[in-house]
C-alpha cells in the first residue's frame, strides 16, 4: 500500500487558486483606441487558436503542481509487515560431529538414520521455533569452531546445522573447548540470559581445555548449560555368529556431562531415541520460554522521486512552449 510521510503537505494543494483569489490581475497596458462592431468577428478566429494553444501550458502547469505536492508529501510504497525479533536471550547451540555420531541407532520416519540425521530433524524444528532469541552454532569434534554467530535468522542457523558431516572438525570429542568457544561468544553480550545446549555422545578426549574447567568459566560468566547424552543403551547387532546386543552409547561419559549441568546452573538429559531427544527439545522450551510479545516492522520504499522527476518535465516542456510564443 501507499502511505505519505507528510500528509499535511497535500494542503498546500489549493495555494494557486488562494493566489489567483487574493491577488488582483495585472492591467493590460494599452487599451484599444479604435472600437468596431465587427471586432468579434475579426479577431474570432485567431482568439480560438491563440487559447487552444494556451491551455495546453495551462493544463501542463496544474498537473506538474499536483505532482510537487504529491513528491513533496514523500510518498512511500510499505511492504508487507516483518516479524522483529526481539533480543530476549542469546541461546548457542554446541553439535557433537565427531566419528560416533555416525552410529545408526535412530529411527526417524520409520528409517534407520545415523545420531547426526536425527540430531538435524529435531535441533532444526528446536531452532525454528525460537522466534526472539538470537541463535548461534557451534560445532565440534578433535576442534570447536563457531559455524554461525549469534544472530536472529533462523534460516541461516538450520541451513547450516543441516550442511554440516560428520568429521567435518575431526573424529575425537572436545566437550571442553566447545564451551570454552561458547564463553568467548557470549561472555561480552549483554542480554539477561545466556544458554548453552551442548549435545554428545561420547567423552571428552581432545582439546586443551577440561570440560570441568570451561564449565567453571561459564559459570563465571552466567552462562547456563544443559547437556544432553545422546545414544542407545542396547542395539542388536548381526554378525557371523548369530545376533548379539551391544552398547552403542559405552564411551559416554554422563557423569561428566552431568557436572557441567550442574555447575552452570542447567540440567542434564538423555536421549536413548527420537522420542527422546524431541520430548527434551520440547522441555527446553518449557525451561527456556520463548518471548510472547512480537514486534513488526514493515519495509518502505520511497517514492517521491517519480513524481518530482515528472513535474520538473512538466516544467521544461512549459518553459520550452513560451520561448516558442515569445
Amino acid at each position: 500500500m501507499i502511505h505519505f510521510e507528510w500528509l499535511w503537505a497535500l494542503l498546500a494543494l489549493p495555494l494557486p487558486l488562494l493566489v489567483r483569489w487574493a491577488v488582483p490581475p495585472e492591467l493590460p497596458e494599452d487599451q484599444a483606441a479604435l472600437k468596431t462592431p465587427f471586432f468579434e468577428d475579426f479577431t474570432s478566429a485567431k482568439t480560438k487558436s491563440v487559447i487552444s494553444n494556451k491551455q495546453w501550458p495551462l493544463i501542463l502547469a496544474i498537473i506538474a503542481w499536483i505532482l510537487l505536492i504529491i513528491a513533496s508529501s514523500r510518498p512511500q510504497w510499505m511492504g508487507e509487515p516483518i516479524e522483529q525479533a526481539i533480543s530476549g536471550r542469546d541461546l548457542m547451540l554446541a553439535i557433537d560431529l565427531s566419528g560416533s555420531m555416525d552410529e545408526q541407532d535412530f529411527i526417524v520416519n520409520k528409517r534407520r538414520v545415523n545420531r547426526l540425521t536425527a540430531t538435524k530433524k529435531v535441533a532444526g524444528e528446536f531452532i525454528s521455533r525460537r522466534a526472539g532469541d538470537r541463535l548461534g552454532l557451534i560445532l565440534f569434534g578433535t576442534q570447536a569452531y563457531l559455524q554461525t554467530p549469534l544472530t536472529f535468522d533462523r534460516a541461516t542457523v538450520m541451513t547450516l546445522l543441516n550442511e554440516s558431516a560428520l568429521g567435518l572438525a575431526g573424529k575425537n570429542t572436545a566437550i571442553g573447548d566447545a564451551i570454552g568457544l561458547a564463553v568467548k561468544r557470549l561472555k561480552k553480550q549483554s542480554s539477561e540470559s545466556k544458554v548453552l545446549v551442548l549435545l554428545t555422545d561420547g567423552a571428552n578426549t581432545a582439546g586443551e581445555v577440561t570440560p570441568l574447567k570451561a564449565a567453571e568459566l561459564a559459570a563465571e560468566y552466567d552462562l547456563k548449560i544443559y547437556t544432553i547424552g545422546i545414544g542407545a543403551d542396547e542395539m542388536i547387532v548381526r554378525s557371523f555368529f548369530g545376533n548379539r546386543k551391544v552398547n552403542p552409547s559405552r564411551d559416554l561419559d554422563e557423569t561428566t556431562l552431568k557436572a557441567i549441568a550442574e555447575k552452570t546452573g542447567g540440567r542434564y538429559f538423555r536421549a536413548r531415541d527420537t522420542d527422546e531427544l524431541n520430548q527434551i527439545y520440547n522441555l527446553l522450551d518449557d525451561l527456556e520460554p520463548i518471548e510472547k510479545d512480537k514486534q513488526f516492522f514493515r519495509p518502505k520504499t520511497e517514492l517521491y522521486y517519480w513524481p518530482l522527476a515528472i513535474a520538473l518535465l512538466l516544467s521544461g516542456l512549459i518553459s520550452i512552449s513560451r520561448l516558442r510564443w515569445l
